[in-house]
């Protein structure tokens, strides 16, 4: 049975948005789009917006979680936070990445800024 690639990355980020509930944040937004990108979860975390990045790599041929959060990826993130912020006003906030090999809750990394802007 082939794994169907749309819904395994979409129970990657519902068991996120889980994970960081539990850790205190508050989930404001799901695949925010916008002309420049889309962002995974737009989450509250006491008054700083956190925009966070959903990556499951199953396999690391061609590079790690981490490394497929390239430049150029960053740079739409950062564009796409940017609109989000002028359609609700200005509020600190930072990048957020979970990383994960598996869709498995003792499997998430969270890397807290993981980059800036």
């Amino acid at each position: 049975m082939k794994i169907n690639q749309n819904n395994t990355g979409l129970d990657a980020e519902k068991l996120a948005a889980i994970y960081l509930m539990d850790h205190g944040l508050k989930i404001l937004e799901r695949n925010y789009h916008c002309h420049f990108g889309e962002i995974d979860l737009i989450m509250m975390d006491n008054k700083t917006i956190v925009f966070v990045e959903v990556r499951l790599r199953t396999n690391n041929r061609f590079g790690s979680a981490a490394a497929s959060i390239t430049p150029v990826k960053q740079q739409k993130i950062i564009l796409t936070a940017q609109h989000y912020l002028q359609q609700r006003g200005d509020y600190p906030c930072r990048f957020d990445a979970i990383l994960m090999a598996k869709v498995d809750a003792n499997c998430i990394e969270w890397i807290r800024n993981a980059f800036d802007t």
